[in-house]
């Protein structure tokens, strides 16, 4: 049975088509408020981090193996990115954590900071948990407890991890993690697969449909509440047009897309992620270089970032990107890292840096990752019950504010 909201909504929306997720307009009920935080100390490092997790995603499609993504946990975590942070209560007495919103994983976990307190609604199932995500890693025991993420989405009984070790997230109390369920495959043991929250809410019946629609907006701050993570449908108030539409691909939130830049091609149809946890653009490594060849970027040796003049950023063209047969624009402005926090990655105040990194060797089905970059400019909608992954323009699209 759905709750009042939920068949309020179904009612509302009931000449919809019904491959169309559900649009409802802005619901605090439904929708949380997202915390942007920095954590970052060189450009170097930031670009590290992105690649830690992208290795982390490679090694997991292909083994499918908790053992074999283990592997490289000897190798020094570095967690450096930008972050959206929702508070989560977790508990009889709702203790707030501050947990990472992650799509590029599925577990919610807790404990890296704030220690979890076993309440009245809490059960200690006994079974192991680990993850690893490349830039960070944790372990500890699976809980089934209360979670609540507003009053009216309230889970009764979550899968969480409860950290008994946490490395890479200083600062933060753990994830909610809003990829698909594949990815809690070998997390937990004792089963193959746990429920997320958005499995959770649909069950009980408190959402309509398993989307997850998310809000970011550029900024110019170390810290700004600026975000939203809406479920069970779309927040029309976020979003301009129409919401374009393409089939996931793949364990991850994976798309297929064409790039180019001017009249070059720099990537025809291949296929990466879309990710809230990796904070710049990546791109496999003949795209990356065709880019940086037509921009005429040099790599700053203080950053790790690619650094163009004046003369460049003024002549730099559109970045495309062609997913589901709509064309997607990063205008010169959203290609730049914010220069007024240029100096938060080890950058000269007066330099302008490129958000674009290097992937490495094309791998087949990670050829790029569209990460925090390019998510503050467009609204993405993540649908499970579809299997696709949707991308509309917002009012901050063509924001200049870099």
């Amino acid at each position: 049975m759905f709750s009042a909201v939920s068949l309020l909504a179904f009612v509302t929306l009931a000449l919809n088509v019904v491959a169309n997720p559900v649009v409802i307009d802005r619901s605090p009920i439904l929708s949380i408020p997202l915390t942007k935080i920095h954590n970052i100390t060189s450009g170097h490092n930031l670009v590290a981090s992105g690649l830690a997790r992208a290795q982390n995603f490679k090694d997991r499609a292909k083994a499918h193996d908790l053992a074999a993504v283990k592997k490289r946990q000897a190798e020094p975590v570095i967690n450096e990115v930008i972050s959206y942070i929702a508070s989560v209560g977790v508990g009889a007495s709702d203790t707030q954590y501050q947990l990472i919103v992650d799509t590029g994983s599925s577990n919610t976990w807790v404990g890296a900071g704030t220690k979890y307190v076993a309440s009245s609604t809490s059960t200690d199932t006994g079974d192991r948990v680990s993850v690893s995500y490349g830039s960070g890693e944790f372990s500890g025991t699976e809980y089934i407890d209360k979670v609540t993420l507003t009053s009216s989405l309230v889970i009764t009984s979550q899968s969480i991890g409860v950290a008994s070790s946490s490395e890479g997230f200083e600062g933060t109390d753990g994830i909610i993690g809003i990829g698909p369920d594949t990815l809690t495959e070998d997390t937990v043991s004792g089963v193959s697969t746990v429920p997320t929250v958005t499995d959770n809410l649909f069950t009980q019946g408190t959402i309509a449909e398993k989307v997850v629609a998310i809000s970011f907006e550029p900024t110019t701050t170390d810290e700004v509440t600026n975000g939203e993570l809406f479920f069970g449908g779309t927040d029309s108030s976020k979003f301009t047009g129409a919401i374009t539409y393409t089939s996931k691909s793949g364990d991850y939130w994976g798309i297929t897309q064409t790039v180019t830049y001017g009249s070059t091609t720099i990537q025809s149809s291949l296929s990466g992620i879309v990710d809230t946890g990796t904070t710049l653009l990546y791109l496999e490594e003949t795209g990356f270089n065709k880019y940086i060849k037509a921009t005429g970027a040099t790599l700053d040796n203080a950053t790790g970032l690619y650094k163009i003049t004046t003369a460049q950023y003024d002549a730099l063209e559109n970045l495309v990107f062609t997913i589901g047969g709509t064309e997607f624009s990063l205008t010169p402005n959203a290609q730049i890292w914010p220069r007024s926090l240029n100096t938060a990655i080890g950058g000269s105040a007066s330099s302008i840096y490129l958000v674009v990194a290097d992937l490495g060797a094309d791998e087949a089905g990670f050829d790029f990752i569209d990460g925090y970059v390019f998510l503050e400019r467009f609204y993405s909608v993540f649908d499970t019950t579809n299997s696709r992954v949707g991308f509309a323009t917002t009012s901050f699209t063509t924001a200049t504010t870099n």
